[in-house]
């Protein structure tokens, strides 16, 4: 597993690093997908590009990793719809989301990703906290 991890991240890594370098853009992936929704690809449809390849990303690791990635979700129809909104609200707001903000701007040293990263990890931790102590869930 934690070789995997490691691969993964240099993967990451140098996918984040070849769209800065070459085409000085951010892998941001709320901003790519929200252009893309409003019809804008990017030169050479880039965008588009880069969200076909997100979506491929676990049919091209099959034949490495022989499991399928799977993802046990707990959440009916109308839940799923109201997290998504909130997602989408929170990244409007907060200026980008985890991938630009965690990946792409801390590799850049950016203050307000610095803020917007140790935010998202403080949150989280406060609603793990609350979920699994306070709810009892």
């Amino acid at each position: 597993m934690l070789l995997q991890s490691l691969i993964g991240g240099l993967i990451i890594g140098a996918g984040v690093s070849l769209l800065l370098l070459g085409r000085g853009q951010i892998a941001g992936i709320s901003g790519i997908f929200g252009n893309t929704i409003t019809g804008d690809f990017g030169q050479g449809r880039w965008r588009l590009a880069f969200l076909v390849g997100f979506l491929l990303s676990p049919v091209v690791a099959l034949p490495f990793t022989h499991q399928w990635v799977s993802a046990n979700i707990d959440l009916n129809a109308p839940g799923l719809v109201i997290a998504g909104l909130l997602v989408g609200v929170g990244t409007q707001i907060g200026s980008g989301c985890t991938s630009g903000h965690g990946v792409c701007g801390l590799g850049n040293l950016s203050t307000r990703s610095l803020v917007a990263t140790v935010t998202f990890m403080l949150v989280a931790a406060i609603t793990v906290f609350i979920v699994r102590h306070v709810a009892g869930a």
